[in-house]
């Protein structure tokens, strides 16, 4: 199944999978019974282009305090839930757009269909998350380990538990540390069940490394049309995450807006300080919400035919620099003014 084709959910008021654009989701590390922190770093998340957020539930405050977050704040809510299906009760009753649970981790048939009668009641979707490093026990001794063929069968069976209560409005991820297993992982689900996947590398460290191993993991399967939500897991503030994954979207083409920075890796011939340019005018820039692509090139030689298709850019000389305008040159400036009139430039065109 393709983005064009899965079961859309709604989570509140965003639209997930039928080709609804790929939105990006990022999860509080506050308590979720502390209100105040928890609305706080929400806001802050909405502010960098969350559009849905998770919440841990893993006790009854937490659970509790969701209907005075959800009065507080606009993104759609995410309930995070293990084993104890009450706690999803409370959060269905609270107000939660979505939930997460595995229904085979939250004991019998019965308290399956109460979770699933709750969600069926109030429109709320249930993201079935099945992760490699914690498969359940028979399925570790039939493969012998985690493989993308046992995630499959156990996002099988979950959803039988949960087709068999009647209920089908099912988002489903499949993660793994590994962006291989990752990426085989949700390419047979794609191939077999009609439902939207959250994408996502599980565990892939801190803001660097996580980053990079996300981006391959996730921009593969965006690439190749598979993936409707995201979420880029780091050891880092959340709102990293957020900004990895627009950054993700953007490079495979499926977000649009803000600036597109572009710049050269610099070589014997750049004659300017161009690594410490090139971070003021992404600094300059980055409140900017146009869309457009700027380039950063070190080189007069090569810089504006390599950079046709941007926008506006500069690029360095000896001591001064050309000012550029869809690979046009339209002035020579000082090595200091390059990045003052590239702003201007831009400014400028932005007033027309």
């Amino acid at each position: 199944m393709k983005r064009e084709n899965t079961k859309r959910i709604m989570v509140g008021g965003a639209a997930v999978g039928g080709g609804a654009g790929v939105s990006v989701q990022s999860m509080c590390n506050t308590r979720t019974s502390d209100v105040e922190a928890t609305c706080a770093q929400i806001g802050r998340l909405a502010a960098a282009g969350c559009d849905i957020v998770r919440l841990a539930v893993p006790d009854m405050d937490a659970a509790r305090a969701i209907s005075e977050i959800k009065a507080r704040v606009s993104v759609p809510l995410v309930a995070d839930i293990h084993f104890d299906y009450r706690l999803a009760l409370e959060a269905a009753a609270r107000g939660i757009d979505k939930i997460r649970i595995n229904p085979g981790n939250i004991g019998s048939r019965e308290r399956v269909e109460a979770v699933a009668k709750a969600c069926a009641a109030r429109g709320i979707p249930i993201r079935i998350g099945v992760n490699g490093g914690s498969l359940e026990k028979p399925l570790l001794e039939k493969y012998g380990h985690p493989t993308p063929e046992a995630m499959l069968e156990s996002a099988r069976g979950h959803i039988r538990l949960l087709n068999d209560c009647g209920f089908d409005d099912i988002c489903l991820s499949l993660k793994a540390s590994s962006p291989e297993m990752t990426v085989a992982a949700y390419r047979l689900a794609a191939e077999e069940l009609p439902y939207p996947l959250h994408l996502g590398v599980t565990e892939t460290g801190t803001a660097y490394e996580g980053i990079i191993r996300s981006a391959v993991g996730i921009g593969t399967l965006l690439m190749e049309g598979i993936g409707d939500t995201i979420r880029v897991s780091l050891t880092a503030d959340p709102v990293e995450e957020v900004r990895a994954g627009i950054a993700i979207l953007k490079a495979a083409g499926l977000r649009r807006g803000g600036v597109r920075l572009v710049s050269c890796p610099t070589c014997g011939r750049t004659e300017i300080d161009l690594i410490a340019l090139a971070h003021e005018v992404e600094r300059r820039l980055a409140g900017v919400e146009r869309d457009i692509t700027v380039a950063v090139m070190g080189c007069v030689v090569n810089g504006p035919g390599e950079a046709r298709e941007a926008d506006y850019g500069i690029a360095g000389g000896r001591g001064c620099g050309l000012l550029f305008k869809k690979g046009e040159i339209i002035g020579r400036v000082s090595e200091e003014r390059l990045c003052d009139a590239l702003l201007e430039l831009i400014e400028s065109e932005a007033r027309r």
